[in-house]
């Protein structure tokens, strides 16, 4: 197991063991929106490592990283577990992180985070720098990431029984709560995922899902955030039996739902854009505007263009000022009324963009800078 982003634009890979022999290695399958990829070698009584579980980590837990950061081959650092479930950094498109202060530099992405009973909990992936951002290419300030291994075994097993990853489906378009929505809701607070918009004939309209429900819990896991949310149904496999615990209304409940199979054009289908990685408005997801969250926003029929449904902490919109539920309608002067026309203007936005955005009614020119890296 590795990261795709460390073979991707690979030509040859080959791996080194522990015991300095190398092998020819072959990418089995990838997986760009977890930055997971699975290479295979053709040798035999390989050591391996063990699988754990990573619902089970708690903040504070001693664990390990392994890599080769700087080329120092076979390097071992040892921190806790800062943090679990960090979502809305603009690294992956499902994120879901674990987050430790075990000295994590370039070079040991793809490499394994492991607890003290030596199995692998985690797969190193990125690190947050002052200098270089989120990218893994800056030097260790005590912030690093891992993806939990409930997560990549999850897409590891997808990949090589199927060549793709096959994710569970809701059909609901989702964002995030305010403490005025919260209000709206009638929630106790701002955690959890707020349903925009159920999508017909989905397993969330056959299962009686609303519009205005909150969903707190799934399968028993908390969710703070809709990027929570999407993570851990894209985590579970098409058919599973899941219980999603719920707010209406003020009212506790749980509702029982068998996951579908994602469409493969899940962006198009008032779900979340995938954030751009690069460019001035990198970190940005989006969803379609539809009526429920035009009410829910407060916002009149006359009012065009994608609502901003999550937002990297460190992206140069968050710097600018922009937070989730502001709708954008138009970048660089261009009129944007989908997420197929953001997903356009915003590959091509280099440099200081402006864009018209609407925050409850109130409309604003706001110019983004690509040198700002957010508070």
């Amino acid at each position: 197991m590795t990261n795709n982003h460390v073979v991707n634009k690979a030509s040859d890979i080959e791996v080194m063991l522990s015991d300095k022999r190398t092998f020819k290695g072959k990418v089995v399958g990838s997986d760009p929106q977890t930055d997971v990829a699975v290479v295979k070698i053709d040798a035999k009584s390989l050591p391996t490592i063990p699988w754990g579980d990573s619902s089970n980590l708690k903040v504070g837990d001693i664990v390990m990283a392994f890599g080769n950061p700087f080329g120092l081959n076979f390097t071992f650092t040892r921190g806790s577990v800062s943090a679990l479930g960090r979502s809305g950094l603009g690294i992956e498109e499902y994120e879901d992180f674990i987050q430790t202060d075990a000295a994590i530099n370039p070079g040991n992405s793809g490499g394994a985070l492991v607890n003290v009973h030596g199995q692998v909990v985690g797969i190193n992936t990125a690190i947050l720098s002052p200098t270089q951002g989120m990218d893994g290419q800056g030097g260790w300030a005590g912030v690093g990431f891992a993806i939990p291994s409930n997560l990549v075994e999850h897409v590891m097993e997808s990949l090589i029984k199927n060549g793709k990853v096959n994710r569970g489906y809701i059909g609901v378009s989702i964002g995030d709560l305010t403490p005025a929505l919260a209000r709206q809701f009638k929630a106790p607070d701002v955690s959890g995922a707020l349903i925009n918009e159920v999508e017909l004939g989905t397993p969330a309209e056959r299962a009686g899902l609303k519009a205005g429900d909150v969903i707190r819990t799934f399968n028993g896991q908390q969710v703070d955030s809709a990027s929570r949310l999407r993570s851990l149904v894209a985590g579970t496999n098409p058919q599973t039996e899941i219980d999603l615990g719920i707010l209406r209304e003020s009212q506790s409940m749980t509702i029982k739902l068998q996951l579908g199979q994602q469409p493969a054009n899940m962006a198009q289908l008032g779900g979340t854009s995938e954030p751009p990685s690069e460019g001035t408005l990198r970190g940005i997801s989006v969803q379609v505007l539809t009526p429920a969250l035009r009410e829910q926003l407060g916002l009149s029929a006359s009012v065009h263009g994608v609502a901003i449904s999550d937002l990297g902490s460190d992206s140069p919109a968050a710097a600018a000022g922009l937070q989730p539920g502001d709708v954008i309608e138009s970048i660089n002067r261009q009129p944007v009324s989908s997420v197929a026309d953001f997903d356009r203007l915003a590959a091509g936005a280099k440099g200081e963009v402006l864009l018209r955005v609407n925050r409850q009614g109130n409309p604003a020119f706001v110019v983004i800078s690509p040198d700002d890296d957010g508070p």
